[in-house]
């Protein structure tokens, strides 16, 4: 007589119970994002940054946790890499939130100033990265330059003057209404370089905004400066390009290279809209890196 046998799957192991997170790992997650909030700080010069980078990578419990501790400050995590760091942006909403008129008013007394600042902003992430492929390209290093920029606004200011009169709109609007005035008009109109009785460079001339824009990418990590000549010359960061693809989706951007002062490439689905739309106009608080308010 046969024993009937009866065969049944194998039974699955049981779930390896993940360790609790314990006060030193939240310590940890909360040291790499402060690692992350010092933009100068690079992984390669600090032992401890560059052992948390390797745990984040290397330990998906803790890169969750650590996003988590970012998440709870408000800020959003570009990259974990030993080429950027830890690369946050601040969320709108976040504390560390840098908004444009809050840095337009430490130095301009101007409200139309606020135009002009947002405006440098963007021409120089333009000309950073005029092209799709050199946002794409981890190795990419854009340059620039501040008269550079200020000679770039001002072509785009005259595409925007032609477009302005083919399009039959008015091109001489009230001098004592900035606030009306399209922000390439604001910058046509204002002094390129100015005089000083000591020669210095005054911060309402269009090259002292953009020297301020250049100053604060430097301090916060994006830019490095790299000589003195046409106003001073800039290299990126590996950080800056991180910032840029994050914004370049953005109107005030596609504006700009829409224009055709800077060489893009055509079906980019970075620098560039999918399709054509009726609202891309320069707005006040657009400016990278900042917030609308």
């Amino acid at each position: 007589m046969t024993e009937h046998v009866e065969w049944s799957e194998p039974e699955a192991p049981a779930p390896t119970a993940q360790a609790p997170v314990t006060p030193a790992d939240a310590a940890d997650a909360a040291r790499l994002v402060a690692f992350g909030l010092q933009p100068k700080l690079l992984p390669a010069r600090d032992q401890e940054y560059a052992d948390l980078l390797r745990r984040y990578r290397e330990d998906p419990p803790f890169a969750r946790l650590a996003d988590a501790v970012a998440a709870g400050l408000g800020l959003v995590v570009l990259e974990v890499s030993p080429r950027a760091g830890m690369a946050v942006t601040a969320a709108e909403d976040s504390v560390f939130a840098v908004r444009m008129g809050d840095y337009a008013r430490r130095t301009a007394a101007d409200s139309g100033d606020r135009f002009l600042h947002g405006l440098a902003h963007l021409a120089v992430a333009a000309m950073a990265f005029p092209r799709p492929e050199d946002l794409a390209d981890d190795g990419y290093i854009g340059r620039v330059t501040v008269n550079g920029v200020d000679a770039f606004v001002r072509q785009a200011c005259r595409r925007l003057e032609e477009r302005a009169a083919e399009q039959g709109e008015n091109t001489d609007p009230a001098t004592d209404a900035p606030g009306l005035e399209a922000a390439w008009r604001i910058w046509a109109r204002r002094s390129a370089t100015g005089a000083t009785k000591d020669a210095r460079r005054p911060a309402a001339s269009t090259t002292g905004i953009v020297a301020k824009a250049v100053t604060f990418l430097t301090d916060s990590g994006f830019l490095q400066r790299t000589g003195d000549d046409n106003g001073g010359t800039y290299r990126t960061t590996a950080r800056y390009q991180l910032q840029v693809r994050d914004m370049a989706g953005s109107a005030a951007m596609a504006e700009l290279l829409e224009l055709g002062v800077v060489p893009v490439t055509d079906g980019t689905p970075t620098l560039m809209p999918a399709e054509e739309t009726d609202d891309l106009e320069l707005v006040a608080d657009a400016g990278l890196p900042f917030h609308s308010a």
